[in-house]
């Protein structure tokens, strides 16, 4: 065999394992369920549970805020964000998370909210907050 053939033979087996890795990494929504059973970060989308409250307490821990949110299963689950409360969270008509499962609670490294607007009717607004990576507030 000629070592060009050999050579291309190579680059088509590592484009196809590039498009397979691609392929199954490639991000969905869940549910708190899938996330139970995954232990990876994803994706779930849902909406705030607006009847419980929302525990954000910035003179005890700014970087601590948690609430309860149904999936798209409702099935409900306890939040924890390690970054401050989002502005206008309470609007929101759908949350988008990003985090893992740890346990029963669900760890939210990303909060995506879908808000109406404000200035023009039938149209969102989109709001993304990111969590803090152990960031003292500064004083």
């Amino acid at each position: 065999m000629k070592k060009s053939s050999i050579i291309l033979i190579v680059i088509i087996a590592v484009a196809i394992a590039m498009i397979l890795v691609i392929y199954t990494d490639s991000s969905t929504y869940s549910t708190f369920t899938e996330a139970k059973d995954k232990k990876t970060e994803l994706y779930v989308v849902g909406v705030l549970n607006k009847e419980k409250a929302l525990h954000y307490d910035p003179v005890k821990d700014a970087n601590h805020f948690s609430f309860y949110m149904y999936d798209n299963d409702s099935t409900e689950c306890l939040v924890v964000f390690n970054g401050s409360k989002p502005q206008d969270i309470e609007r929101s008509e759908q949350i988008v998370l990003t985090g893992k499962m740890e346990g029963d609670v669900f760890h939210a490294s990303k909060i995506l909210m879908k808000c109406p607007s404000k200035y023009n009717k039938d149209q969102v607004e989109v709001i993304e907050t990111t969590a803090s990576l152990g960031r003292q507030p500064v004083l």
